[in-house]
């Protein structure tokens, strides 16, 4: 492997500046918690305008500079206004996504400028000189260049280290260290750099080239002096002032910070607007010297290196970022050198990187966060009198619309129009991937169309036959017909999403879509070329349609009809997974993953098969794209990185997570263009401008503005109409299954011995011994902070905890959260949030799935199977609804119900589970005084009427006194009093902890115990 000082020094320039574009996505990530994908492209319109002030109009250099860094600090500054201000409350996700249209507004903006002067190659640089061994004339040894090439402060530290080695010196070193984080990060830069110059020193002396000189341009002089300074400034400003800390109280808390009198949203401003000129700073940096014509591909090509270098750096540390950003710039230029025969060989390293750093960095938690943005399908109520066509008023237009799909090729003749037509359906299919994925699971991928890409690889490969080296036996897999190829694709596919998925069960959100954004790199720049996928084809594989069973596919209209039929195939399918357990548990793992836990669902398991299902179809899509052009141009169009970034543009426009949602933004971004062929304003408005609007005023999409164009129809329809209304048919009585016996011996249905709970060395609870037996309510009180929730967390698999519980005689100490469900341990949570976008008869159902999980194939190929088990669900469903009296409620969304609505459909839930200890977490918090009246005789009720034992936190003393059998106080994680509720209400350690000397308190909780 060649080793020689200017490989090594053009990789600190490039690292340098990989640093300085992941400075921007640290501080918009540390202010804002959004990972901003336009920090390379919102850059793009200062550099150009740089080019084009001094190379067409011939203005001096740094008096261009000021103006292009004006024009980025502006353009960051109205990005803010315009569209992240707009967005300012909404979920983080979505903003994620506006970035994405941000990035390609700015790639837009930048085309859209006057063209620089053909006659200029070289974009403009502020130091045209070049030295050879030489920084800033003067000759330097081979250990000085070392160093002082390293970073800025690598001579200076090593200057301080030799000069101050007294003892008080040290002790002065010692407490500014501790006291001061300028000098940690001043310390942490300072090593750093010095082992970089070891290490470059051996380069030097060991590699196996004796060239000691370097070729030091101009350009790199300057990157070279302005990264560290710029690392420097950002981490004093953000660490030191007060502007600094009004930043980070305004991302931790906006609400908190605007009583401090800080402006959440000028922050915002600010944050933004330096982001614009860090950009755009990077991109002149990166540029300087190169050739103008490249300068709109710079953005999307760095953007995956600087997220590689934030994500290594935590998000959190300007200097770590110039440090990872060296690191990555080195190994990218002796990778680059020594294996030129592996193109791409870096972004895999990359990957590699990134998920491993992701997967060891240890599971992240994350609150349940609203997607108010997906586009909400409510139930249509039908009533007996209404007439056919507004019963079926839906599918009326589908069908019109699917009539309309299958003349249109018989209108219009052309061939080449059938096929840019039958394009709009190959889209569609693979957007539908984003559905499953981004809509349903919350799993923000951007690697849809590099699986769609995979997909099409192998089906060519399948297609054409495959030869396999197995421990030196040669293998061939003979050619498969067409479409046959493509079904194999995709199945294979679905594996390999799997494996990336593997990233979803550690992160979500912005770090997934960041792992994914890689994967889409990696995949176009060194996976597609692997020869088992390429077959040694550098730039596209054949791909002929030939026939299937008399079909001539070739014929462009008949290929359009396949495209069409496998469409409305793939819609099927998903329509049934959506109203089935399948898509209900999806989207209830998205919404709240410990409540979807606690009702037996496996968010592990539920997230890997979503990832899987969507890969298969993107990789359905990307075979029959392949098949329009009758080859896989796996380095021109279709497959690459702007593409997966396109389509989440096509579900966003047509709706996230709505079954139609992807056909209709494929008709508004593949389709409008199309039709209108040469109009760059239509081709504009569907893409990035499109993409901003909708997301700020349409965040339902296109097919939210239908769904509430047909409820007003209905609503329209019934105010004026009074149909006859007939009684709902008898449901039969429910009836609760038979549990097994609990084996002879003590009554105990719940116990815990020696349960100890550890928060970063604090110890919350403290070897707990606690025990509910059969039928017993047992309260459990104490102080704010005293680890009753944490106590439930550890009973049901939630937190990491020592000791042993044990559930109806059986060790469920190692068991996850969904398998003590499955044992019959039921929990409610404090916060009573359930899953804000389904139903409650939806909620009820997903708690249904731990006596009979829906199974995914039967559904998938609409077995009658799967129907008859859909129907039996939603009966027993609708039985325990009208047992507690929810039947109005059965068609409202979670999100719309009240606080004491929603405890009880949590109730109902734990019903379903048919649970037989129920762990409640403060069943009254956030009720009002007549709700909370109301709660004692239901919980009274059900434990007479089903037998059911609980385990009740509550703050109410008169509630918790009157339904108790026992009672446990708890005070600093350790249980103080134990007994009837008379015994506790009187303990003195009681009421010194938790009752208090206030008389009233005492006399309170002795009214509530004395009114049972």
């Amino acid at each position: 492997m060649w080793l020689t000082p200017q490989l090594v020094f053009n990789g600190i320039i490039t690292g340098l500046v990989y640093g300085l574009l992941a400075m921007g996505l640290v501080l918009v990530y540390r202010s804002t918690k959004v990972i901003n994908f336009a920090v390379g492209n919102m850059g793009l319109l200062g550099s150009y305008v740089l080019a084009l002030l001094v190379l067409n109009y011939r203005i001096p250099f740094w008096i261009a500079v000021v103006l292009a860094l004006g024009v980025g600090l502006l353009y960051g500054a109205i990005i803010d206004l315009t569209v992240i201000r707009r967005l300012f409350d909404a979920p983080r996700v979505v903003l994620v996504v506006a970035t994405v249209g941000v990035a390609q507004l700015s790639l837009a903006l930048q085309q859209l400028l006057p063209a620089i002067d053909a006659a200029a190659d070289r974009y403009p640089v502020a130091i045209g000189k070049t030295w050879d061994g030489v920084l800033g004339g003067i000759e330097l040894t081979e250990a000085q260049l070392v160093v002082g090439s390293a970073t800025p402060f690598g001579a200076l530290a090593l200057g301080y280290v030799l000069t101050r080695r007294s003892s008080a010196g040290l002790r002065v070193r010692l407490r500014l260290l501790r006291n001061s984080s300028v000098t940690r990060t001043w310390v942490v830069v300072t090593i750093s750099s010095m082992a970089l110059a070891a290490v470059l020193m051996y380069v030097l002396r060991a590699g196996p080239t004796t060239a000691s000189t370097i070729r030091v341009q101009g350009s790199q002089l300057s990157i070279l002096v302005m990264v560290p300074v710029v690392a420097l400034a950002l981490g004093l400003v953000l660490n030191r002032t007060m502007f600094g800390k009004s930043i980070a109280a305004a991302s931790d808390d906006p609400d908190l910070a605007q009583l401090s009198a800080v402006n959440p949203r000028a922050v915002s401003t600010f944050v933004w607007a330096t982001a614009g000129l860090l950009s755009t700073l990077s991109m002149i940096a990166l540029s300087g010297g190169g050739s103008v014509a490249g300068l709109s591909n710079i953005g999307p090509l760095t953007l995956g290196r600087a997220l590689v270098v934030a994500v290594v750096a935590g998000l959190v540390s300007f200097p770590r970022c110039v440090i990872v950003g060296i690191a990555l710039g080195i190994t990218e230029s002796l990778v680059r050198f020594n294996f030129f025969d592996q193109p791409g060989l870096t972004d895999f390293f990359i990957l590699v990187a990134v998920v491993c750093v992701l997967v060891f960095r240890g599971q992240v938690r994350h609150d349940s966060e609203s997607f108010s943005f997906v586009p909400k399908i409510r139930p249509v109520l039908r009533d007996p009198g209404q007439i056919w066509w507004i019963r079926h008023l839906t599918a009326l237009l589908l069908g019109a619309a699917l009539l309309a799909a299958v003349l249109l090729p018989l209108v219009v003749s052309r061939p080449s129009r059938h096929l840019l037509y039958a394009s709009i359906f190959c889209f569609a299919i693979c957007a539908a991937s984003l559905t499953v994925t981004t809509g349903w699971s919350g799993l923000l991928s951007l690697s849809q169309m590099s699986f769609a890409g995979i997909g099409a690889l192998l089906a060519a490969g399948f297609h054409r036959g495959i030869n396999i080296d197995l421990w030196g036996i040669d293998l061939r897999l003979w050619g498969a017909p067409f479409l046959v190829a493509i079904a194999i694709g995709a199945v294979l596919t679905a594996p390999i999403a799997a494996l990336i998925g593997v990233t979803a069960l550690r992160v979500r959100g912005p770090m997934l879509a960041i792992a994914t954004f890689v994967f889409a790199i990696a995949a176009q720049q060194y996976l597609y070329r692997r020869p088992v996928l390429s077959g040694g084809n550098r730039t596209s594989v054949p791909f002929r349609r030939g026939t299937f069973f008399g079909l001539d596919l070739d014929s462009q209209r008949t290929y359009y009809y396949l495209c069409l039929a496998v469409l409305v195939v793939v819609v099927g399918v998903l329509w049934s997974l959506r109203d089935s357990g399948v898509g209900r548990t999806t989207i209830a793992v998205r919404d709240n993953a410990d409540n979807a836990a606690t009702y037996a669902v496996s968010p592990v398991r539920t997230r890997l098969i979503a990832f899987a299902l969507s890969g298969a179809i993107a990789a359905l899509g990307g075979g029959l794209l392949a098949g329009l052009v009758q080859s896989v141009p796996y380095t021109e169009r279709f497959f690459l990185v702007d593409d997966s970034l396109r389509l989440v543009g096509i579900v966003v426009v047509g709706g996230i997570g709505s079954v139609l949602g992807s056909i209709l933004g494929s008709v508004w971004v593949v389709g409008l263009p199309a039709f209108f062929e040469g109009n760059d304003l239509i081709g504009l408005f569907t893409s990035s401008i499109g993409l901003l609007v909708i997301i700020m005023y349409l965040p339902g999409g296109l097919a939210q503005v239908g769904h509430n164009v047909h409820s007003a129809a209905l609503r329209w329809y019934r105010a004026r109409h009074s149909p006859t209304t007939q009684p709902d048919p008898p449901r039969p009585t429910f009836q609760r299954p038979v549990t097994p016996a609990v084996p002879a011996g003590p009554e105990t249905v719940l116990a815990t011995s020696g349960l100890s709970v550890n928060f970063g060395g604090n110890e919350a609870l403290r070897g707990v011994d606690l025990s509910v037996h059969r039928n017993e309510v047992v309260g459990l009180i104490g102080t704010n902070g005293a680890g009753k929730s944490t106590l439930m967390n550890a009973v049901g698999g939630l937190l990491d905890s020592r000791g042993t519980v044990h559930l109806l005689g059986a060790d469920i100490s190692r068991l996850k959260p969904t398998d003590r469900a499955r044992a019959g341990l039921g929990r409610t949570f404090q916060a009573a949030t359930l899953f804000p976008e389904l139903t409650v008869r939806e909620t009820i159902q997903v708690a249904l799935e731990a006596r009979s999980r829906t199974r995914l194939l039967p559904t998938l190929l609409f077995l009658p199977s799967a129907r008859y088990t859909e129907r039996q669900r939603r009966a027993r469903a609708d039985d325990l609804i009208d047992f507690l009296k929810l039947g109005p409620y059965a068609d409202n969304f979670i999100g719309e119900l009240s606080t004491g609505t929603r405890r009880i459909v949590g109730l109902c839930g734990l019903l379903a589970l048919d649970a037989r200890v129920l762990c409640l977490d403060e069943p009254t918090a956030g009720l009002a005084q007549r709700e909370t009246e109301a709660v004692g005789p239901l919980l009274t009720e059900l434990n007479r009427e089903l037998g059911t034992s609980m385990l009740i936190i509550e703050h109410d003393m008169g509630l918790i006194l009157s339904v108790s059998d026992r009672v446990y106080c708890l005070e600093a994680g350790t249980i103080i009093a134990e007994g009837s509720p008379d015994e506790v209400r009187t303990d003195p350690a009681v009421i010194a902890s938790y009752l208090g000397t206030d008389a009233r308190a005492i006399e309170r909780s002795n009214m509530g115990f004395d009114s049972e």
